[in-house]
């Protein structure tokens, strides 16, 4: 029983501090916003040699005016829809074709936008050089278009500039039927000298975004280095710059659901870079140079991936591209050997049914027969504490002068009836980290985005959208979202009740009260949690009560002292 309080007092500081971060922690978004306008607005030297940004003003302009400031080439395939901005040959540009804003609109989901204003996201890449001996493209060079204009998968583009040494720079680009491009750039040496070029790309993001701000969540720069993951927020990189040289891996810059990366060329030693210096970037330059002598030609090429983040999509491309631990652009995290293969036993079950809460109800069901075992031990044990109430209360009369002769009457108690009072708490040990893990899966998938399940449940990823404040829908209010407790949670808030009914009561009075209180209190700090985890919660509350009164049924007590 003392593990079992223990385990309860441990869940109420968890469940109190989650409630503090929804609700009621401060909050510095404004402040933070305030000093990145400022920053903004003062121009910082990047003394980095090579050079690869340029400090440049963000202009108040419209997104649509900012696109048609500039000549581009329109790209398109059955996913996604945008242009590449000849000024600066800047992929700036990028539109989900089969993503909403959200369920009740027909807007799409834009990532990309233009460098000149204030969410500037966009990839850049090119060739740095040291010292300036000669001109390179840069952000702002205007690049000409040779053949086709049109991006398509069939259909490969080519960019190219000459500089005054007569040296001819191509981009050549190709793109896949979903969210790769391929980046190939030459370098003809058409002077009588040799050069040292060194190849580059960047994501970069002129303001942090709002993020999601939970901790099992990270939204900001990433990267993998020789096999080791880099995860920093935005503030981190405000705060300090991260570098790290390594022969393979990409960098990235993740939101919740896409994921903007450039994968360099294996094999080929980079440092990569994440920096805040007016802009947030995510970058890679080779450690060693291409050497391009007279008359000679040189090319590099790169990837970059510009994706939502669909689970067999990214680990394709992990595969198929060879990109080491792709796959973790996807914040599987801790529980990566629990989550994603959750993960797909419940898309077999969506495949099956064609709903994402049948999925979970029937993931509820298979966890349950796994757990089936040692439940049916820890149920045993509850329903013979359960029995063994009245005796140990006539013991605890009996020798409530005498503390030692009373521990030792309830041990022969125990023993007498095979009964282990802490072998309850083991079977919900093991079942915490599948709980952390549906909660993990269904937070960080786009596949549960959006997925309705029956009802007023239109997205299985957001939370239930009734209140017990307005009746459910039935008086005309709309309660402020902390008064959101809808119908679901409150179903769970009763299943849990009744499932403690079950269960033997603490012998003190306090914590007797106190256990009365949970459900209604985990009702309240579950109501803001995506609607699909309430209902496992739910329906694992309903199935782990059918099982318990069975068990009880069968149980008896078969001698009391």
């Amino acid at each position: 029983m003392d593990l079992k309080n223990t385990l309860a007092a441990v869940s109420l500081s968890a469940a109190i501090i989650v409630l503090w971060g929804l609700f009621f922690a401060p909050d510095t978004k404004q402040v933070k916003e305030a000093q990145l306008e400022k920053e903004r607005n003062e121009l910082v030297n990047n003394e980095d040699a090579p050079k690869l940004i340029e400090n440049e003003e963000i202009k108040v302009l419209t997104r649509e005016k900012a696109i048609n400031e500039s000549s581009r080439i329109i790209f398109e395939n059955e996913n996604i829809i945008g242009s590449i901005s000849l000024n600066g040959g800047i992929i700036d540009d990028l539109t989900f074709k089969k993503y909403t804003t959200s369920v009740d609109n027909e807007e799409k989901v834009v990532l990309l936008n233009p460098k000149e204003i204030k969410t500037g996201y966009y990839i850049d890449s090119g060739w740095a050089i040291n010292n300036n001996e000669i001109e390179a493209p840069n952000n702002k060079t205007v690049w000409a278009i040779e053949g086709n204009s049109k991006l398509t998968p069939n259909n490969p583009v080519k960019l190219t500039w000459t500089n005054t040494s007569n040296i001819k720079f191509e981009k050549i680009i190709k793109l896949d039927d979903k969210f790769l491009f391929n980046i190939e750039q030459k370098i003809i040496n058409n002077s009588e000298k040799t050069y040292n070029f060194y190849p580059y790309g960047q994501v970069i993001r002129n303001t942090a975004p709002q993020v999601t701000n939970f901790y099992i969540l990270h939204e900001g720069l990433l990267g993998v280095f020789d096999g080791e993951l880099v995860e920093k927020d935005y503030d981190d990189i405000e705060d300090k710059s991260y570098s790290k040289n390594a022969n393979e891996g990409y960098v990235s810059i993740v939101d919740k659901y896409w994921v903007a990366s450039i994968i360099p060329e294996n094999n080929k030693s980079f440092r990569a870079d994440f920096d805040y210096k007016n802009k947030f970037r995510a970058s890679f330059i080779e450690n060693k140079p291409t050497v391009v002598g007279a008359n000679e030609t040189k090319s590099n090429k790169f990837k970059v991936i510009i994706a939502a983040k669909e689970v067999d999509i990214i680990d394709g491309y992990a595969e198929n591209q060879n990109i080491s631990k792709f796959d973790l652009v996807i914040d599987w995290g801790w529980f990566y050997w629990i989550v994603k293969p959750l993960f797909f036993a419940i898309d077999y079950f969506f495949k099956l049914t064609g709903n994402f809460g049948i999925a979970i109800i029937l993931i509820t069901i298979c966890i349950r027969i796994a757990f089936f075992p040692l439940a049916n031990l820890s149920f045993k044990s509850m329903a013979r504490m359960k029995l063994l109430q009245p005796e140990m209360a006539r013991l605890k009369e009996l020798h409530k002068e005498d503390k030692v002769k009373l521990q030792q009457e309830m041990m022969a108690l125990y023993r007498r009836e095979k009964v282990n009072p802490l072998s309850g708490c083991f079977p919900i040990l093991l079942q915490i980290p599948f709980f952390f893990a549906i909660y993990k899966m269904l937070f960080v998938t786009i596949e549960m985005r959006h997925q309705p399940f029956f009802g007023w449940i239109k997205d299985l990823s957001e939370r239930d959208p009734t209140s017990i404040f307005n009746a459910f829908g039935l008086i005309p209010w709309d309660p402020p979202s902390f008064l959101l407790i809808g119908a679901f949670p409150c179903l769970m808030g009763l299943t849990m009740w009744l499932q403690q009914k079950l269960n033997p009561a603490p012998p003190d009075p306090i914590q007797a009260k106190i256990f009365m209180f949970f459900p209604l209190f985990l009702t309240v700090i579950l109501a803001p949690f995506p609607s699909g985890l309430v209902i496992y919660w739910t329906f694992n509350n309903i199935f782990t009560m059918m099982q318990q009164v069975v068990i009880m049924r069968k149980t008896t007590v078969k001698t009391q002292v």
